[in-house]
């Protein structure tokens, strides 16, 4: 494999830097836009980096905040202030950044730092909103001065503006691993192909489009049960296959080690209609189902500020609420994932919410069924008919083609027209993210599991570019229920309140829930160590080839 021999290649050493039992292989078939995590904003992104970083805190097995940089962590009684104490002897990889080239000592300045150029303008992060709103602010709103202390080397303090109850899962994201400002001043811009972090892996090379390798961290400070160094592995290779069928071909022929995800193509090939594995693959592969913390929907933007032209026109007609919830009972939701997904996730007929989460609840929170003869009374009431056709374009990507297409067809039956716009990854991004596409395709892979991180999507200070609410949504009742959910430290009420959140969410239809997802991973068979959970998140320091 040609990742390999370049592997070997990069390494100066021996035959043995070649042996495939000490190589990761994946492939990232999405776009991967940065390897600096003040932009790991998707899945490609976040996989990257969390190989190459740490931050004060990770998730443990049972998706609950737990130790990693920092050592032991408190919360004042008020729930404003946060303080961690840091493991000491944590070093950064070694780097040209460092004088002479050898990583330094991460002090909780580094963090400091690493929270505030969230902010920064010339850093232009898609991040900063995971803090704004939360920690301590100025008059005019900006971030305060005070809100990021460090104590001492080893003890960072964070100041919050009000309580937060899931503050701490904030802190598990990619976004606030810890990078030194010395890589940063030193590359710019180009920190995003040059990162220099504490993980367990060490970048190498990236030959955008082909591969990217990373190296084990010789200096890693994690060991496992048994005072054994971290990782096991010796490197990652990434390729970049975005031919969902060569990709599952270059797995079977053992090329790789690992597949998320059965794309669009391979699925029939791997799966029976009703799930479960085709007889021909049976043995030849370990296949592992899980919950996801993925919704997958339908978006609609509520703004006209930046449609211009046909999606201006057409965004007129989606801010009825009658034609957005009538476009949402004219699917077959069960149909779909049976017909298209082999039964991979669940219908989405309740809120936003996604199914692996507590708060979710069919029964509190009723979404739409199909119901074909109720979405033509809404088009009719909305002004639509034979007389004025409907007629949308619905912008998204090559790998959710397929949904697109059944949709199209259910739309068809109740007399709307749907023009499919295929885009590349990154430009559908774009899109959205900017307000140019009326009518879209999404998911929303959970950032940390609290129901919280969905439902921030709608909270109006959350204005996309800078924030989550790509569809800028704005209602003063759902913005007052957010305020009081995030405060409040009782369990059970905090579930009610967001509950109440989701109802509203089904009730005004800035989204189309179609699904909710299930992680779909193949492994060879001499993989140990990697196994799924409801984030989906890829961690290899404790991967294993045998």
């Amino acid at each position: 494999m040609a990742s390999l021999a370049l592997l070997a290649a990069c390494s100066g050493a021996g035959p043995s830097a070649a042996d495939e039992r000490r190589v990761f292989r994946y492939n990232q078939p999405e776009a991967l836009t940065s390897l600096d995590p003040a932009f790991a904003r998707n899945q490609a992104n976040s996989w990257a980096v969390a190989q190459l970083y740490n931050g004060l805190l990770e998730l443990d097995s049972t998706l609950q905040p737990a130790p990693a940089l920092a050592r032991r962590y408190s919360i004042s009684p008020d729930g404003l202030t946060y303080t961690f104490v840091l493991r000491r002897g944590v070093k950064f990889q070694n780097s040209e950044a460092f004088a002479g080239g050898q990583g330094r000592e991460v002090g909780a300045s580094d963090f400091v730092y690493s929270f505030r150029r969230l902010f920064d303008a010339g850093t232009a992060s898609p991040g900063g909103w995971i803090f704004r709103g939360k920690v301590l602010e100025d008059s005019k709103g900006n971030i305060s001065d005070t809100c990021f202390v460090a104590a001492n080397d080893s003890t960072l303090r964070i100041h919050l503006k009000a309580p937060f109850i899931p503050f701490l899962s904030l802190l598990t994201m990619p976004y606030t691993y810890v990078v030194p400002h010395e890589a940063v001043q030193k590359y710019g811009k180009d920190f995003r192909e040059h990162p220099v972090g504490t993980g367990p892996f060490q970048f190498k090379v990236w030959d955008e489009g082909n591969v990217l390798l990373y190296h084990r961290n010789p200096d890693y400070w994690r060991t496992d049960a048994k005072g054994h160094p971290l990782p096991y592995l010796d490197a990652v290779a990434i390729s970049f296959i975005a031919d969902r069928k060569t990709e599952f071909l270059t797995f079977l022929q053992g090329k790789l080690d690992f597949l998320s995800g059965i794309r669009e193509g391979s699925r029939d090939l791997i799966l029976n209609p009703d799930g479960s594995v085709r007889a021909d693959f049976q043995g030849r592969f370990n296949l592992q189902k899980a919950p996801y913390l993925n919704t997958e929907y339908l978006g609609f933007q509520l703004d006209s500020a930046k449609l211009t032209g046909e999606q201006a026109s057409q965004g007129r007609a989606l801010r009825d609420v009658r034609v957005r919830q009538a476009l949402s009972y004219a699917i077959n939701r069960p149909e779909m994932l049976a017909y298209v997904l082999n039964h991979v996730g669940r219908p989405g007929e309740s809120g936003f919410v996604p199914a692996a989460l507590p708060s979710f609840s069919p029964a509190r929170v009723p979404g739409y069924t199909y119901q074909p003869q109720k979405a033509r009374a809404l088009l009719q009431a909305a002004g639509y008919g034979a007389s004025r056709p409907l007629r949308l374009r619905l912008s998204t990507v090559a790998e959710r083609k397929a949904v697109a297409e059944y949709l199209q067809k259910n739309w068809a039956d109740v007399g709307v027209q749907v023009q499919i716009d295929v885009n590349q990854s990154a430009a559908q991004q774009e899109l959205v993210d900017n307000g140019r596409a009326a009518f879209f395709s999404k998911s929303w892979l959970g950032d940390y599991p609290d129901a919280e991180n969905y439902l921030a999507l709608f909270y109006s200070p959350n204005f996309s570019p800078a924030g989550p609410d790509k569809t800028h949504y704005k209602s003063a009742e759902y913005d007052r229920l957010y305020t009081q959910a995030i405060r409040e430290q009782d369990a059970a009420r905090r579930t009610e309140l967001y509950q109440a959140m989701d109802r509203l969410v089904v009730r005004d239809q800035p989204v189309i829930s179609l699904y909710y997802d299930e992680i779909i991973r193949l492994t060879q068979r001499n993989v140990r160590g990697l196994t799924p959970n409801p984030m989906n998140q890829l961690l290899l320091e404790r991967v294993r080839k045998e």
